[in-house]
């Protein structure tokens, strides 16, 4: 779930899902405003994982 809705029934919905939000803003337009911001959440995450260096490629010792 990129967020949680701020009607109730949402997270009711969540709930029995298993599912936990990865935003929770007090959103309730319904237009996809909570997805739309949780994509750049997901964006920054993997930019950020997939730049990281290893410890080999860092020059990082094991000691």
């Amino acid at each position: 779930a990129g967020h949680l809705s701020a009607e109730g029934a949402h997270g009711a919905l969540l709930e029995r899902l298993n599912k936990a939000p990865l935003l929770s803003l007090g959103l309730r337009l319904g237009e996809g405003s909570g997805a739309a911001l949780a994509i750049g959440v997901l964006k920054g995450a993997v930019a950020c994982h997939a730049g990281m260096a290893t410890f080999a490629e860092a020059g990082v010792s094991g000691a």
